[in-house]
C-alpha cells in the first residue's frame, strides 16, 4: 500500500453516507496517535467552562479517580467508532453515556459545546501537527459522525457543518471561559495523570510541554503562567517534526483503537462496556448535584 492510497480510497467514498467508516479509517489508520492526543485536549479544554469544570470537581471523578475516568471516556466513545452506531457494542456504549449524563444537572448548551470539541479540536491538531492535513471528506465525515452521536444523546440544535461546529465552539468559549477553583483542581489532576504515564523524573518537563500546547484563553481561564515563547516554539516544533517522521513511514495496515492505547491502564484483565463509567446514587458523594428536568439532553 502506498502512503496516500487510503486517502484516495476515502475520497472515493461519500462523506455523508459513509461518514462513520471514513471517520474510522481516519482515526484508526491514518491518525490514531493524533486523534488520541486531540481528544485528550478536546475534553481537557471543556473544564475551562465553569459549569462543566465545577460539576466534574463536585463528582470527584477526575480528582479522585482520574485514570478510570480517562479510560472509561475513551473506551465508550471509541466503541461507537470501532463497531458502529447500529452494533450491539455501539448501542451499549451510547446507553452508558446517556445513563451517566442523565444523573447530573447538565445543560443542552454545555452538551453541545462538548460535542463541538470532538469535531473541531482533532482537525485543528491534525492540520497543525499531523503527517498531512485532514481532507475535506474527512472533515465532513467527522461532523456527520458526531452530529449522529449527538442525536443519539438527545442533544438539541446541533450544528450541521464543520464550519458551524467551529463557530459554535469559538463563540461558546469566548462567552464562557472563566476561572473556577474546582475546574482548576480538575485541570491539575488531569495534568498529573498525563505526566504519570511516563518516568517520574520527566514529570516537570512533560507538564511544561503540555502547557506549551495550550492556547492563551485556556491558560488564562486556569490561571497558569504561560510558558516562554522559546519553550512554546520548541514544543510545537517537536510535535510537528513527529508528524514529518510519520509521513516517511509505511502506511498502517492494522487499525489502532483507543482500547490499544498505552495510556489505558485501568483494565489489565479486560472490561465490559456495560460496566464502564459512573453510577451515581442520589444522596451519595458520587452524585452531589441536584437533579433537574434533563429532557433536552436525554
Amino acid at each position: 500500500m502506498k502512503r496516500f492510497e487510503r486517502l484516495e480510497r476515502i475520497r472515493r467514498m461519500d462523506p455523508y453516507e459513509d461518514a462513520s467508516e471514513i471517520y474510522r479509517l481516519a482515526s484508526a489508520y491514518e491518525f490514531p496517535w493524533d486523534f488520541a492526543r486531540a481528544m485528550e485536549l478536546a475534553l481537557y479544554r471543556t473544564y475551562a467552562v465553569p459549569s462543566i469544570g465545577r460539576l466534574l470537581a463536585e463528582t470527584a471523578e477526575f480528582t479522585d479517580r482520574p485514570q478510570k475516568r480517562y479510560d472509561d471516556t475513551a473506551l465508550l466513545l471509541d466503541a461507537v467508532v470501532e463497531h458502529g452506531f447500529g452494533s450491539e457494542q455501539g448501542r451499549t456504549a451510547i446507553r452508558r453515556i446517556n445513563q451517566m449524563h442523565r444523573s447530573y444537572d447538565i445543560t443542552n448548551d454545555d452538551m453541545r459545546y462538548v460535542l463541538c470539541t470532538f469535531v473541531v479540536i482533532p482537525k485543528r491538531w491534525i492540520d497543525a501537527f499531523g503527517w498531512r492535513r485532514m481532507s475535506r471528506h474527512e472533515t465532513i465525515a467527522s461532523a456527520v459522525h458526531y452530529r449522529t452521536l449527538g442525536r443519539h444523546m438527545g442533544i438539541k440544535y446541533i450544528p450541521g457543518t464543520y464550519e458551524e461546529f467551529e463557530a459554535c465552539l469559538d463563540a461558546y468559549e469566548e462567552a464562557n471561559f472563566a476561572w473556577d477553583e474546582g475546574a482548576r483542581r480538575v485541570s491539575d489532576a488531569t495534568l498529573d495523570l498525563m505526566t504519570s504515564w511516563y518516568p517520574r523524573p520527566l514529570a516537570p518537563l512533560l507538564r511544561t510541554g503540555t502547557l506549551a500546547l495550550l492556547d492563551e484563553p485556556l491558560l488564562r481561564a486556569f490561571r497558569y503562567a504561560p510558558p516562554s515563547a522559546a519553550v512554546r516554539a520548541t514544543v510545537h516544533r517537536a510535535v510537528w517534526l513527529r508528524g514529518r517522521a510519520v509521513r516517511l513511514m509505511p502506511p498502517r495496515r492494522a487499525p489502532h483503537h483507543a482500547r490499544q492505547n498505552r495510556e489505558i491502564k485501568g483494565y489489565p484483565n479486560g472490561y465490559r462496556l456495560a460496566e464502564l463509567g459512573t453510577r451515581p446514587t442520589p444522596g451519595v458523594r458520587g452524585c452531589p448535584v441536584r437533579h433537574i428536568d434533563t429532557s433536552a439532553v436525554e
